[in-house]
């Protein structure tokens, strides 16, 4: 890669230099083809590429000077690593040749120096030096060095080294520059659903009620088609409200706003509270769900937030079990560690599926057996909860037939 491709980045080296960055002439245009083509970067800026030379010899300094000043880049000379660090303070650089043995502080402290002082933001240093034994050159690395020049140099390989290093540099801050951009556009994109979600909220809360009142005949008798068709109004404004709380909850969830409210709270009581009330949807399938426990268990806990996953693992066993099936529930408890297991009759999670199954929108092969919705958001909202105070899900295939889903969680 020529100088000249290297400076078709620039654009996105020059967004995360701070304003302290000076500012340099435009290299003379060259017209030598690179062997890979023009790097995907469509304007070209005006500043050059500047590497910092530090040798305390003056021949050194003007040798690569020249070599580098010749493929076009800025050039900024020092005589000892203290000068260096004084003149990276000023006018920070993109590359940095940095001698071995020199008075004062040697380049290896020199390089530790801007490791320390600069951290991950410091640019990658080649250490330029006559010492060729394997216990110098590991020195240099552990000092935090990237590279080494073997002196005496030749032009073309010094050419090479800084072209590959500068040009790695420039692609790595591209990179987070996308990371960022890609960010910022997955939280955009969470507002709006947040706000879409909350919007829809309220109207479909509505359509449920009123549905909800025609169907239990307070407004005036309705006949057996007015009926039907109440009842379809409100199977699907439930089945869209739960779409559109899931959806806010899993916006909110990566938003990183939700915080847990967490209280002492007794973890049987808690799921057999949410069994009596998920038992209503289980006898429409002329199914049951069963609880058993060893006794009250005290946990800390965001009550409402747990019950959230509490019900949703009872959905999903009610749903994807056949007719007639009997959903065990448990809950258990050590010395550290509290939890409950669900298990299901239903076709369990396919090996080949598994990476899907806590993900969201995350939708497996399996079917609800008797037609229900499945937004594939409900999973990955319980791993996200659960990940919040610390504890872990997992699914696991049982022997016979069915799955269970196991909640672990820390004790007080």
């Amino acid at each position: 890669m020529t100088a000249d491709a290297i400076h078709s980045l620039l654009p996105v080296l020059a967004l995360t230099r701070g304003p302290e960055s000076p500012d340099v002439t435009p290299a003379a245009p060259r017209t030598a083809p690179t062997e890979a083509g023009p790097l995907p970067v469509a304007t070209v800026s005006a500043e050059k590429l500047r590497v910092l030379i530090v040798d305390d010899e003056r021949l050194n300094l003007r040798i690569l000077g020249r070599i580098l000043e010749g493929e076009g880049y800025a050039v900024t000379p020092a005589a000892s690593g203290e000068e260096a660090l004084e003149l990276f303070r000023a006018a920070p650089c993109h590359l940095i040749l940095l001698d071995v043995l020199m008075p004062g502080i040697d380049g290896f402290a020199t390089c530790r120096e801007f490791k320390r002082e600069y951290g991950n933001a410091c640019p990658p240093v080649i250490f330029v030096t006559a010492l060729d034994t394997a216990d110098d050159i590991v020195a240099g690395f552990e000092a935090g060095g990237t590279d080494y020049l073997p002196k005496p140099y030749r032009s073309r390989e010094v050419i090479a080294r800084v072209r590959t290093h500068l040009q790695n540099q420039l692609f790595a801050i591209q990179q987070k520059q996308l990371v960022a951009q890609l960010s910022a556009a997955n939280a955009a994109k969470n507002r709006f659903l947040g706000m879409a979600a909350h919007d829809l909220r309220n109207p479909l809360t509505a359509i449920r009620a009123l549905s909800e009142f025609l169907r239990e005949d307070r407004a005036a008798p309705l006949n057996p088609s007015q009926l039907e068709l109440a009842d379809t109004i409100h199977s699907a404004s439930e089945t869209m409200l739960r779409m559109v709380n899931e959806l806010l909850d899993v916006t909110t969830i990566e938003a990183g706003v939700v915080k847990l409210t967490r209280r002492k709270c007794l973890l049987g009581s808690l799921v057999r509270d949410s069994a009596k009330l998920q038992n209503i949807d289980a006898t429409r399938k002329a199914s049951h769900i069963e609880v058993t426990d060893s006794g009250e268990v005290e946990i800390e806990a965001d009550a409402e937030k747990l019950r959230q996953v509490v019900d949703n693992l009872l959905s999903n066993a009610v749903k994807y079990s056949p007719r007639g099936s009997v959903i065990n529930v448990a809950v258990f408890s050590s010395k550290t560690r509290a939890g409950f297991s669900v298990r299901d009759l239903g076709p369990g999670v396919p090996e080949g599926e598994r990476h899907k199954l806590f993900t969201d929108f995350g939708r497996l092969s399996a079917q609800p057996t008797a037609g229900e919705s499945s937004t594939g958001l409900g999973l990955a909202i319980c791993r996200k909860i659960v990940d919040a105070h610390q504890g872990t899900i997992e699914a696991v295939n049982l022997p016979e037939r069915g799955c269970e889903f196991r909640v672990t969680l820390p004790c007080p």
